[in-house]
């Protein structure tokens, strides 16, 4: 089988099937041949303003005909597309057009504003185009330019190749986002070479071969690309479906509508859908359970998912509405490495959580980069040693960590952990980036998500790591709720992961949100939501990465070193040890962060409110003190400082402390450290 580059593929489809339908967006529907033509007239005008060879094109567009569009000019040029997260702001989208070293850019005039932003930061773009209405004056109406198409590509000159670049910027939750490069040659493999197993198609093994197969196909398959095109999952598909000579199906709606989802399905009759993980598997199924029987959904035989979990019991719960021929395909993979395993579930079999087939391409890679071996329990990350990315652009660095060489192969290892049970199933654990360490236990935040989000008062969950002076970190779950819950139970929470899962992994606090705020790929921003649950339970973050005090001790005295920035009052070290006094701490802090001054009295950190405590006798409370907001309950536990919490915590019944107020639990005055029949949880609103 020889290399392949798209725009050679989409051409050959386009003259098999010229006048059935490309891209069906809403009530427009876009054929094969206007889709090839309204390609080649952007390519050219890309030209005629100056971009070459390898220039970057830039698609800051929502889900439309005009996002494949611009993909497919860009690779008949043999241009490199480029995506952007559209839930960027300026500073982010002008990070990644100029690490990508954007030369064109066609955005939705609904982004303007923040284009117009981006373009007076940077210079090196040389054509923006407005899809939409009301462009603004310094960008060309992207109409203008493709509405009367052209018969034939543009020259170049320059060769088309299978080792042109497919650009694909991911992450950003965990750092600045990263392009990564995938070739023609390479994509094209990974997403069946011009067929498709599931569907029974064949792969190719000439051009000739796809204008052939796809001509005498009577029926092609209708796919609809539920989540946004900007990220993989979704443009990979989208991909690979058009070699096929697929119909792509894209909702018209900016916001996902489940119901507005399974309406299209009926009306267009489609057969293949793509989803990500539970982020639209729920919605899904809560539309089915609300309204049985409303849809037909008898075109339907494959559900799609990539990206972000796909639980056990949601794809239950959807099969019992599905047709019994209906396949649910989950995939395990990420943007470096795509398909490295996948499970089918049927109405006979629902796959497990997160447990995977993997072929001999797929591996669990230990620290000493030797393989994990079946049934053994070791813990490793998931390799992949199949078609993958060159690496990342203008990364060396980061390319050499994630696309590593081992005994002369190469394999792509993004960071995700997993086990290989006896069978040689990869049990998927979580990508080690948001692991919580608990007293040198690791907790995969997925696997309790996955529980916690079986429990009735969780729609959504996230878990993150808490500071604790004793265990380093403890596991605290944000959750959502569904409609119609006012409050969550804690304890009911907390009991039910601790039924479920070691106890070391059960959350100890709970902090309820109206919104997990999941991107559009499903993915979370777990380092916004960790700052929330630090800043609801009381953590004190101090304002720089650790303890800044630094002190050896000579004879009896102390040698204190603090950087210029540190605050006045956490330089209050006492010259003598024998004085150095040691006081109950906020937790996130080392004990000599709140130390007593000759005097008798201390000052915590401002960086964040502490939750409110009982000023001891020998100590004088600071002007800043009162001005601390007050706890809303009484629920402690060991180890630690009583928390801010809401007026859904879990009640205490009685309290040993001296307190005259008549509702102890919700007093900032329970100053005993321990409260008869307490919770040892607590929960934030």
């Amino acid at each position: 089988m020889g290399e392949f580059q798209f725009a050679d593929v989409f051409e050959t489809v386009a003259a098999a099937i010229p006048d059935r339908p490309a891209v069906v967006h809403g009530g427009h529907a876009v054929t094969w041949r206007e889709f090839d033509r309204r390609a080649n007239a952007l390519a050219a005008d890309l030209l005629e303003v100056g971009l070459g060879h390898r220039s970057k094109v830039a698609a800051y567009l929502y889900n439309s005909p005009e996002y494949l569009e611009t993909y497919f000019a860009a690779t008949k040029a043999a241009m490199w597309p480029v995506n952007t997260n559209y839930r960027y702001g300026v500073e982010e989208i002008t990070y990644l057009f100029e690490n990508a070293d954007a030369e064109a850019v066609v955005f939705d005039t609904a982004f303007a504003d923040v284009a117009e932003k981006v373009r007076e930061r940077m210079s090196g773009v040389r054509r923006w185009y407005a899809v939409g209405a009301s462009p603004p004056d310094w960008a060309v109406p992207y109409e203008s330019v493709v509405g009367a198409g052209a018969d034939v590509p543009p020259a170049i000159g320059w060769p088309r190749a299978g080792s042109d670049v497919i650009m694909t910027y991911t992450g950003g939750t965990t750092g600045m986002p990263k392009g990564v490069m995938w070739s023609h040659a390479e994509l094209f493999r990974v997403m069946g070479h011009g067929g498709n197993a599931v569907l029974g198609i064949a792969p190719i093994e000439s051009l000739d071969d796809l204008g052939s197969a796809v001509h005498r196909r009577t029926e092609q398959p209708v796919v609809l690309e539920a989540c946004p095109l900007m990220h993989a999952t979704a443009l990979g598909n989208a991909y690979g479906m058009l070699s096929l000579g697929a119909t792509i199906v894209l909702l018209d709606n900016v916001r996902f509508d489940a119901a507005h989802l399974w309406d299209e399905v009926d009306r267009l009759g489609v057969t293949w859908m793509t989803i990500v993980g539970d982020a639209f598997a729920r919605p899904l199924l809560a539309e089915l359970d609300a309204n049985p029987g409303r849809w037909k959904l008898d075109t339907l035989r494959v559900v799609y998912s990539a990206g972000v979990m796909w639980s056990h019991e949601v794809k239950a719960g959807m099969l019992v509405h599905l047709h019994d021929d209906v396949v649910l395909l989950d995939v395990f993979g990420s943007t470096e490495a795509a398909g490295m395993g996948r499970s089918v579930s049927t109405k006979a079999n629902v796959a497990e959580t997160a447990t995977f087939l993997v072929g001999e391409l797929a591996q669990v890679i230990a620290d000493d980069d030797t393989f994990v071996r079946p049934g053994s329990g070791d813990i490793g990350r998931a390799a992949f040693g199949g078609p993958m990315p060159d690496g990342y652009y203008k990364d060396e660095k980061k390319t050499a960590e994630t696309f590593r060489t081992i005994d002369g192969k190469r394999w792509s290892v993004p960071g995700d952990f997993a086990t290989v049970e006896l069978d040689g199933t990869m049990r998927l654990l979580g990508r080690g980036s948001v692991c919580i360490n608990t007293a040198g236990e690791k907790v995969f935040v997925e696997e309790v998500e996955e529980v916690l989000k079986r429990h009735p008062q969780v729609r959504d969950a996230v878990c993150v790591g808490i500071p604790d002076p004793r265990f380093g970190e403890t596991v605290c779950a944000i959750v959502e709720a569904p409609d119609g819950v006012v409050d969550v139970d804690a304890t009911s929470v907390i009991d039910h992961v601790r039924s479920h899962l070691a106890g070391y992994k059960t959350p100890k606090d709970v902090v309820v949100v109206d919104s997990i705020n999941r991107a559009p790929s499903g993915k979370v921003d777990y380092a916004t939501l960790r700052a929330l649950a630090r800043e609801r339970l009381g953590v004190l973050i101090p304002s720089v990465t650790a303890c800044p005090f630094s002190r050896t001790r000579r004879g009896s005295r102390w040698t204190a070193s603090w950087p210029t920035s540190t605050p006045p009052w956490l330089r209050r070290v006492h010259a003598s040890s024998s004085r150095h006094r040691v006081v109950a701490r906020p937790r996130g802090f080392h004990s000599c962060c709140i130390a007593s001054s000759p005097n008798g009295s201390s000052s915590p950190s401002r960086v964040a409110s502490p939750p409110e405590r009982p000023p001891p006798a020998w100590r004088k409370r600071s002007a800043s003190a009162s001005a601390r907001p007050s706890a809303t309950a009484c629920a402690t536990r060991p180890e630690s400082v009583p928390r801010p919490a809401s007026r859904s915590s879990p009640k205490v019944s009685s309290c040993e402390c001296s307190s005259t107020t008549p509702a102890c639990p919700a007093s900032p005055r329970c100053c005993s450290t321990r409260c008869t029949n307490a919770a040892s949880t607590s929960i934030s609103r």
